[in-house]
């Protein structure tokens, strides 16, 4: 998980990203974005549809799995991000460790803020 500086809080700050951020797009996720000059730490969330997974219990595996990816690159972004992951996919649960990260690691490489390794 990640720290609670680094989390969303409330539907607001969700909202805002959705109508304002920008948009990558995926087979497996959504990533929106907007940069948040009132804040001084990036900001991320997770978002997984009942309409994508019905039980609950393999939702919260898709958000940890994407938390944990998120983790230790959460410090390398540049600018103060807001950013929404939306998961638009069920193959998220099963698809492997590598492969979840590829796919992520394209999505992030998108993000013009984001510094490269």
């Amino acid at each position: 998980m990640i720290p609670f500086t680094n989390r969303f809080h409330g539907h607001g700050s969700l909202r805002y990203v959705y109508t304002n951020g920008q948009v990558i797009r995926s087979h497996l996720a959504t990533i929106k974005y907007i940069e948040n000059s009132r804040r001084n730490k990036s900001r991320v969330a997770v978002v997984v549809s009942k309409k994508v997974i019905k039980n609950a219990v393999y939702r919260n595996r898709i958000r940890r799995r994407i938390y944990e990816y998120i983790r230790p690159i959460l410090n390398e972004f540049e600018n103060n991000l807001d950013i929404a992951i939306i998961v638009t996919s069920g193959e998220t649960l099963t698809i492997s460790h590598q492969e979840l990260n590829s796919q992520m690691d394209k999505m992030f490489s998108q993000i013009q803020t984001h510094k490269k390794h």
